[in-house]
């Protein structure tokens, strides 16, 4: 690949990043969730550029982002009149919905599907750069794939410098955890993706099914984050769950302390005395999910930085945004979790 120099462009400098868009070029921007890798989403060799930078597979679809409801309806052929309760209600947000789609999106954006997944996003940055680039933007996270996704400029640099032209630098991102991703060409809807829309605010409006159907992992999926390993710090991760976490976190720590590897735990702040002789990464204070998800990736990409080889982290309960963080976590696991 191509080595480039990549520039920190600020707010001030979204026109720069508006002019790269346009011709063809992509460029990271920050969203309310993550920080995405947008490109012209109705142009397929742009959307390409995607790809390559990421190392992402060709059969994961992307989310197209749109300034305002209204532009949506220009590359999607039915918005079910739930969905647009859900989009009063929710967007700008973090929210994406799949929907049939017109010819007018490429089949690079949506993996060969006849459908499209959806958003308008609830960051200042995001939106004016919509606005000034005038068309939608096909935007996965701005990462390596497989990789912790990037809450922070300084993520997307680490990962992708050298990769693409620019990084729009606005700071932390707010949710921390990617957005909802809901199928509303199925009846019930159907949940594809926990995020920062809970399962219980989306039930509150329409009738939401989720869980995983027959042969979802061997088709291409309708959502990004369905198939292949994400999340994945460098580090082995165990996800521990139960009343006995704590025990069974120190009795499976043992051999790798005895091997002089670095083993690190992720914990709330109130559980961190549990764990002598682990090096321990902060939840936050215990409950708080809306910290935790705000940090996850960050506490992810800590770990690299620390040289932990062996990662423990407690799970959460499953309600409310903790549906979304454990989803997360068994995905940064690959699923190796310990149930006590």
């Amino acid at each position: 690949m191509e080595v480039i120099k990549t520039l920190i462009l600020t707010p001030e400098e979204i026109p720069v990043a508006a002019e790269l868009l346009a011709q063809g070029r992509v460029v990271a921007f920050p969203t309310e969730t993550v920080y995405g890798l947008g490109a012209n989403a109705l142009e397929p060799q742009a959307v390409e550029a995607i790809f390559k930078a990421k190392g992402r597979p060709q059969d994961n679809p992307l989310i197209v982002h749109a300034s305002e409801e209204s532009q949506v309806e220009a590359f999607v052929k039915d918005i079910p009149p739930e969905a647009r309760r859900l989009m009063k209600q929710f967007w700008p947000g973090p929210l994406t919905l799949v929907l049939s789609k017109t010819d007018l999106v490429p089949a690079v954006v949506t993996a060969g599907l006849d459908t499209v997944a959806v958003r308008v996003p609830n960051h200042p940055v995001a939106l004016e750069l919509l606005r000034q680039t005038g068309f939608p933007l096909a935007a996965p996270s701005a990462n390596v794939s497989g990789r912790p996704s990037p809450t922070r400029a300084e993520h997307v640099y680490a990962d992708l410098e050298g990769k693409i032209p620019a990084i729009l630098d606005g700071g932390e991102t707010g949710w921390g955890v990617e957005s909802t991703v809901l199928d509303c060409t199925v009846w019930p809807f159907r949940l594809l993706r926990p995020g920062g829309v809970t399962l219980e605010e989306l039930r509150a409006l329409v009738p939401v099914e989720y869980g995983k159907s027959p042969g979802e992992a061997e088709k291409t999926p309708r959502s990004p984050g369905m198939k292949y390993q994400h999340y994945a710090p460098m580090a082995t991760v165990y996800l521990v769950t139960g009343k006995r976490a704590a025990a069974k976190i120190l009795e499976s720590s043992e051999p790798y302390m005895q091997k002089k590897e670095k083993v690190g735990v992720m914990t709330w702040n109130e559980r961190a005395h549990l764990y002598p002789g682990l090096t321990v990464l902060s939840m936050g204070s215990e409950g708080d999910l809306q910290a935790l998800a705000h940090n996850l990736f960050h506490l992810l990409r800590e770990a690299d930085l620390l040289g932990i080889k062996v990662l423990f982290i407690e799970g959460v309960s499953e309600d409310h945004l903790g549906l979304a963080i454990m989803n997360r976590l068994r995905k940064a696991a690959n699923h190796r979790e310990i149930k006590t």
